[in-house]
């Protein structure tokens, strides 16, 4: 006769260690490169359409290489190499969404006074970890 024991384990994490740390997304050039590759082919048919195309990719790849977003514990803080240049307090917040979750690529919030549109430069897994962690959809 054999006797199965079941063993559970409890994991605990400390959630308010990683609420308090900061973490700083990494960059994603998805949707640059597409855009660009996308052009190439374009610049045969509509000249005009893929020379739009391509230019726009190339400008979300400088924004790419150039922005970092950084999920502090209290706001989300955007910076240009070494200078902060935005931040915003998680307490203005008032919604979240990231459009198309299949192939994510357009980040919404709406503070108090603003709404903001940003694109998918940046790892869409680690943005919604960090948001759903620091300011739950309401």
């Amino acid at each position: 006769m054999s006797t199965s024991k079941t063993v559970f384990v409890t994991v605990t994490t400390s959630f308010t260690s990683n609420l308090s740390s900061t973490v700083e997304l990494k960059p994603s050039y998805n949707i640059p490169i597409v855009l660009i590759l996308g052009a190439i082919p374009l610049l045969f048919v509509q000249i005009w359409v893929g020379a739009i195309l391509a230019l726009f990719g190339l400008f979300l790849l400088f924004q790419t290489v150039t922005l970092r977003l950084q999920f502090t514990s209290t706001d989300l803080d955007v910076y240009r190499g070494e200078k902060m240049i935005r931040r915003f307090p998680y307490q203005e917040w008032q919604n979240w969404r990231i459009f198309w979750h299949p192939v994510p690529i357009l980040f919404y919030f709406k503070e108090v006074k603003s709404i903001h549109f940003l694109p998918i430069l940046f790892n869409p897994n680690t943005l919604k970890e960090c948001l759903e962690q620091r300011c739950p959809r309401i």
